[in-house]
């Protein structure tokens, strides 16, 4: 269910230290208040929640209207929780940039304290992060992903953003595991941005006949898909069309070469489903 939007413009730059700081050590406190009240599942339950999500960066002292609220908010609860996460029943892992492609490892670590496999979690971290950037193209690159989890590893919540440097803005991505039946049919707890633009949804539950024939065609033989793709590239070429603008890939845009390597590898594997494919 999609809970909320709200205006996120692009901002860059980096929360000074002293703020940084005091976000970190007021956090904490809350955090232990919510965990001690309502327990650690409550604390996942409203991180998923895009309303509360950027209340709670506003009573933290983060610029209430920034798209970094997203990237401090979710790095002052990880450094707050540090030491912390088996009395409060949660971890936190990944982040921003380069620290987000950590994630499966801060994953692993936290299953080694726990004596427990957590290999599924890995699987959800890296599949939510597949849907919204692959299968929900709307014009926003991902940058951030953070994963929340419960130590029992039986609950978690996913907070990750894309930003659009043409529109100067970011979209927010909100995911709950107790809300998803299907990681690409309606999987979203919400979606937060003020630019509604028209996107290809492959995980819009209208999307589904498109999902198998996709699915389908990587298992296809390549050069079958590839010489069927030249016929179309020809044929507009020949009519020479006018397009409007866009934001979705035409197959003048599309090497070829390259684009057979990636049948190929895909082919190979065989996939069973969409969600496979992903």
């Amino acid at each position: 269910m999609r809970t909320g939007t709200m205006n996120l413009p692009l901002h860059g730059g980096k929360a000074p230290y002293w703020l940084f700081n005091r976000m970190k050590k007021l956090s904490r406190e809350i955090i232990m208040l919510i965990v001690s009240e309502y327990g650690s599942s409550e604390m996942l339950y409203r991180i998923s929640d895009p309303l509360w999500f950027q209340a709670f960066g506003c009573v933290l002292g983060f610029d209430w209207h920034s798209s970094g609220v997203t990237t401090t908010v979710c790095g002052a609860v990880k450094e707050s929780v540090k030491g912390l996460e088996k009395d409060l029943g949660f971890f936190v892992a990944g982040g921003k940039g380069a620290t987000s492609r950590k994630t499966p490892q801060e994953i692993e670590n936290a299953a080694d304290k726990m004596g427990l496999d957590f290999s599924n979690l890995v699987y959800n971290s890296k599949i939510t992060a597949k849907v919204d950037s692959s299968a929900l193209q709307d014009g926003y690159q991902l940058y951030h992903h953070c994963f929340f989890f419960t130590k029992d590893g039986k609950q978690w919540s996913v907070v990750q953003q894309g930003m659009n440097k043409g529109t100067k803005t970011a979209r927010r991505y909100h995911w709950l595991s107790k809300n998803i039946s299907d990681f690409v049919c309606e999987p979203h707890s919400a979606i937060c941005c003020n630019n509604k633009s028209t996107v290809l949804n492959l995980v819009a539950r209208e999307s589904s006949s498109a999902r198998d024939v996709i699915a389908r065609l990587s298992c296809e033989g390549p050069k079958l898909v590839l010489k069927d793709l030249k016929k179309i590239k020809d044929f507009q070429e020949e009519k020479r069309y006018s397009l409007p603008e866009r934001h979705y890939i035409k197959l003048t845009d599309i090497d070829f070469r390259r684009l057979e390597k990636i049948f190929t590898s895909t082919y190979e594997i065989k996939p069973k489903n969409f969600e496979n494919l992903l």
